[in-house]
């Protein structure tokens, strides 16, 4: 799984249709102060790095405390969480112009890790909303810091 992980003051979700035009059938999220996370998968991704990440991202002290100094966690604060799920992670942008994307995971698959992986991370108290898995959507976000953290389970060999 790869990840990109922003500390944000608020973050939003929408899903645009295919007229171009908002989605009726969609309620737009947002979240804030906390996360928003831009989440990629592959086909070898599944318990263990949800599991880890999820661990990870809980515990990860990257909020102020008294003395200003980053020791805080989401579970902290009582922060939220916005999910997008983002298969251009796993761009390939070696040859052309044009990127590739045969690294990213089979759509079904995806999806179902990241759903796991979001309820990985409600298990931990912490409210996630989501966007709408393989929808044209239009994210916006405040970072706060700014924050910004990548993760990428198979580079780290989780």
């Amino acid at each position: 799984m790869k990840i990109v992980l922003q500390r944000v003051s608020q973050a939003s979700v929408d899903v645009i249709n295919e007229l171009g035009t908002l989605d009726p059938t969609f309620e737009p999220q947002q979240v804030g102060p906390g996360f928003m996370l831009l989440v990629g998968v592959g086909d070898e991704d599944g318990d263990e790095q949800i599991a880890w990440l999820a661990h990870k991202i809980l515990n990860l002290r990257v909020f102020e405390d008294e003395q200003s100094k980053m020791n805080r966690s989401i579970q902290d604060i009582g922060g939220e969480i916005l999910s997008i799920s983002q298969f251009t992670l796993f761009a390939d942008v070696k040859k052309g112009n044009r990127p590739s994307f045969v690294n990213a995971g089979k759509p079904e698959h995806a999806n179902l890790v990241w759903i796991k992986f979001n309820e990985a991370l409600r298990s931990g108290g912490v409210v996630v909303r989501e966007g709408r898995f393989g929808a044209h959507m239009r994210v916006g976000l405040v970072n706060d810091g700014p924050v910004t953290l990548t993760f990428d389970t198979a580079a780290l060999g989780i």
